[in-house]
């Protein structure tokens, strides 16, 4: 089974590595190309922060290296979690793969050039979400996994213990 969540891990980092390289390729730093008027452009820009391009205008000397060395750090606490639950495809492990692909995507970026590069730009009139990319997204979508299997399996759980027990 564990072949196929890192199988999905690896597609979201070709996938996410092909998106931003089509993006650098074509698409001039900070030029925008309309998708859908008034919702979405695809928009090249630069990350050299964090999320959502928190502590980019940090003068902090080792703040590559701490995000390289954050980025580490959950690379191999997903990898553990993934290879400990990885013996059947649940909710919890596709969202550990979604993670793990999106983090190894973003990182590859910090490593190669101190930037990731972000291309997904949302907004509504003058209301704008903050660029971000595939790997962004993938993390997103795993996270959101991991929260719903902890909340309904919570529920699902309360539910089973107030049920009456059947004798038979």
């Amino acid at each position: 089974m564990r072949k196929y969540f890192f199988l999905i891990a690896l597609s979201v980092l070709v996938l996410d590595r092909l998106s931003k390289w089509v993006v650098a390729r074509y698409i001039a730093l900070h030029d925008s190309v309309t998708v859908i008027p008034g919702l979405f452009h695809i928009t090249h820009v630069e990350n050299r922060g964090a999320a959502f391009g928190l502590f980019a205008d940090s003068a902090f000397p080792w703040k590559i290296a701490t995000l390289v060395g954050f980025s580490l750090i959950a690379l191999v606490i997903v990898t553990v979690l993934l290879w400990k639950n990885g013996h059947a495809i649940t909710t919890t492990t596709i969202g550990l793969s979604l993670i793990l692909g999106g983090a190894a995507g973003n990182l590859w970026d910090r490593v190669m050039d101190g930037r990731v590069v972000d291309f997904l730009h949302f907004y509504i009139g003058s209301y704008s979400w903050p660029d971000f990319n595939v790997a962004d997204s993938a993390i997103v979508v795993g996270a959101l996994l991991l929260v719903s299997e902890i909340l309904f399996t919570k529920q699902r759980h309360e539910m089973v213990k107030s049920e009456p027990q059947n004798p038979l």
